[in-house]
């Protein structure tokens, strides 16, 4: 892992070159695509200036293709191309330029061109004045921006516009003495700076979509909440559209997992890229960090607020289902408990009525049993010359006693 702190150095030029540049990225899901087509189409390009391949799983490679030096890198979402040729054409940002890399082989490409970019290097004049007027001749006066890098080793200009043939364009003018390696450091921040600021602008449209489905979502969730006190409301009908609106902006979390912290990842980038061409002011001229502010931040702040917005309605979403669950289990917990006093109640009826069975129960077998005594006693009664009537009215509180007493043994046994 230590070689990869060092598998992709900063380019060596020196002044004057020119260096064409592509990022290439798929629409969707770049980041799992297939990377053998990316290979294909690197190997295609080698082929065409009898260059040897890179090894099986390469993530980048340093090849010269005739007089230009190409460097190559895959990505997590996108593959880069990097020309460096040695001088300047007559005309500033001639389009012919970018011939360097075959354009019939660029539009083979199995993705889309993300950023193409071409950049002029060349010396620093002895006055300074001259300068000016020059980047005014090539880039657009309201978007220009213009600064010392690196304590003045050089200038950088550019406008942040795509011209007519599809490319942007930098200008670099090196004060002299300027080592190559910080040359190529000062042309490798200048491609990332647009690469990765490029590369997080896509998670504005996404932004944008995810704002209008939260705008639909936001006044049902909020008409849901106010509604939680009211008493009318059924809690379970409130808790099934809940969780409705809970799924949609799960679903949108999902959807925009990758996109919004890669474009954050993304946005940092590029202020650390700014960061460390540590600006001066040119000529009272807005610095690119100045230019960042206007234009740039305002959309990652957009972003930023959206992926704000979702985790908010997420959490009060979650709130209000906590609340709407304690509501349903208090609803729950009172029928519970008058469905146990009627329980009660119905039990203690049904006491009631044993007992009343049960003393119904003595009467009728203490009935039976005196109709069996009086065969017994009935014979008793003629050898004592005693009346039938006494002989079985004296029988009857014996009976039942006995009765009721047998009863009640029985029962206690049962338990």
């Amino acid at each position: 892992m230590v070689e990869e702190l060092h598998a992709r150095p900063f380019p060596v030029l020196e002044a004057p070159c020119q260096v064409v540049y592509f990022a290439i990225k798929e629409p969707k899901d770049a980041r799992k695509r297939n990377r053998d087509l990316d290979r294909a189409h690197l190997i295609d390009l080698l082929d065409q200036f009898g260059v040897s391949h890179p090894e099986v799983g390469a993530k980048h490679l340093d090849a010269s293709l005739g007089k230009t030096a190409l460097k190559w890198e895959s990505h997590t979402e996108f593959v880069t191309y990097s020309a460096f040729t040695p001088g300047l054409d007559e005309r500033a940002f001639d389009p012919a330029g970018a011939a360097v890399l075959p354009p019939d082989w660029l539009a083979k490409a199995p993705a889309q061109t993300m950023v193409a970019m071409m950049i002029r290097v060349e010396e620093l004049p002895e006055h300074e004045d001259q300068i000016l007027p020059r980047l005014l001749d090539w880039f657009v006066p309201e978007s220009l921006a213009v600064s010392y890098v690196l304590d003045g080793a050089a200038v950088i200009a550019g406008d942040f516009c795509i011209d007519a043939a599809g490319f942007m364009r930098f200008s670099v003018f090196v004060r002299k003495g300027t080592g190559t390696r910080r040359v190529g450091r000062i042309v490798q921040r200048l491609c990332e700076l647009e690469t990765y600021r490029a590369a997080s602008m896509l998670g504005l449209p996404r932004a944008w979509e995810l704002s209008g489905e939260l705008n639909a979502l936001d006044p049902r969730l909020s008409a849901l909440v106010s509604g939680l006190d009211q008493p009318g409301e059924s809690p379970e009908e409130a808790l099934h559209e809940l969780l409705s609106i809970a799924g949609q902006l799960e679903r949108l979390a999902v959807q925009t997992s990758f996109r919004l912290p890669a474009t954050a990842a993304y946005e940092a980038i590029v202020n650390q890229r700014i960061s460390v061409l540590r600006e001066m002011r040119f000529q009272g001229r807005q610095t690119f960090a100045e230019f960042m502010m206007r234009r740039y931040d305002p959309a990652m702040r957009t972003v930023r607020a959206t992926e704000a917005r979702l985790n908010l309605m997420a959490d009060r979403a979650a709130r209000a289902a906590e609340l709407l669950r304690t509501r349903v289990d208090v609803t729950r917990s009172a029928q519970n408990q008058q469905l146990l006093q009627s329980m009660d109640t119905r039990a203690d009826m049904a006491l009631r009525l044993q007992h009343t069975v049960e003393g119904l129960s003595v009467i009728a077998i203490s009935y039976y049993v005196l109709e069996l005594m009086a065969y017994l006693t009935s014979p008793l009664a003629e050898a004592w010359n005693l009346p039938k009537v006494w002989m079985r009215a004296g029988s009857v509180p014996v009976v039942l006693l006995l009765v009721w007493a047998g009863i009640r043994r029985l029962k206690a046994r049962l338990r």
